[in-house]
């Protein structure tokens, strides 16, 4: 039986729209700029120096842009204590101001959820935009999401450039000028943590945080995606994530996988665990906790 006429158009659509990805991506490997880690230590030094020298004419002559490797014998990963969130989003606002994410149109890489305590976690039933007088609400709990910097990452197997890829240290990163906004990655993400840049990122000059990292919070453009990378800015350099140093109730734990005496090992350890879409085979390294 041959196939509907509609389904014919939609089969040619979707071949035409994968064929012009790909060879986009070829276009890029082969004539564009090289990633980060193909080029020597020289060339990423001058790199990142041209790049710097950019922003201060263009931002802020204080403006600096770090491209700091992942430190040996160490894996990151994030531990929340559901119990002691109060869905406050002061998380959400430290990040935002950390890693120069756009004020207008806004964009933020921490939802935060607020659900019914007699249904579990359910994101069917979940409220992204709550908005009460007070929280945390009777009856609800709050389970924020972000990038789950998954030691399977889906969004990695398909990106046609090669621009996201996971570090030695844990942290999926996006190299921003390897980028061509095909957005293949959001829809492999089953976790809603990928942003496309639809417009040109606004951020008032005032609130720019003027220490960067290539791969983490510089500049962004229109058409590129961008995520969470638990401020590889900060803790490449022995810093806490801003959002960890903002939860007034401390619900967030962070720290090295590897170090057997680290807290975030004490609690995979010693507490009731659970990870998003446990059944993806994706092995977040975001673990969410009960310590009450």
């Amino acid at each position: 039986m041959e196939p509907k006429t509609d389904e014919k158009a939609a089969s040619r659509r979707m071949f035409i729209a994968s064929t012009t990805a790909a060879f986009a991506g070829w276009i890029h490997t082969s004539c564009g700029p090289q990633r980060l880690y193909d080029m020597p230590p020289e060339r990423i030094k001058q790199a990142v120096k041209e790049m710097e020298e950019k922003y201060k004419r263009e931002y802020d002559p204080g403006m600096t842009v770090s491209a700091s490797q992942p430190m040996p014998g160490v894996e990151f990963a994030y531990a929340l204590d559901i119990s002691r969130c109060t869905g406050c989003r002061r998380c959400v606002h430290a990040c935002v101001e950390e890693n120069n994410l756009s004020r207008n149109p806004e964009v933020q890489w921490i939802r935060v959820l607020s659900m019914d305590k007699g249904k579990g976690v359910s994101f069917a039933d979940s409220e992204p935009y709550y908005d009460p007088e007070k929280v945390p609400e009777e009856g609800r709990f709050y389970v924020p999401v972000a990038c789950q910097h998954c030691a399977n990452p889906p969004c990695v197997k398909v990106c046609p450039t090669g621009a996201t890829w996971k570090e030695k240290d844990g942290i999926v990163v996006i190299d921003y000028d390897w980028c061509i906004g095909c957005r293949y990655c959001i829809a492999a993400c089953p976790y809603g943590a990928r942003h496309f840049n639809w417009s040109e990122p606004s951020i008032p000059k005032e609130k720019l945080n003027k220490n960067t990292h290539y791969l983490g919070n510089r500049p962004r453009t229109k058409g590129v995606v961008e995520k969470c990378t638990f401020c590889i800015q900060r803790v490449r350099e022995g810093l806490y994530p801003a959002c960890v140093e903002a939860c007034p109730v401390g619900a967030r734990k962070f720290g090295n996988l590897l170090d057997k005496d680290s807290e975030i090992r004490y609690i995979l350890e010693h507490k009731r665990i659970l990870v998003l879409k446990q059944e993806l085979n994706t092995l977040p390294r975001f673990f969410y906790f009960y310590a009450t």
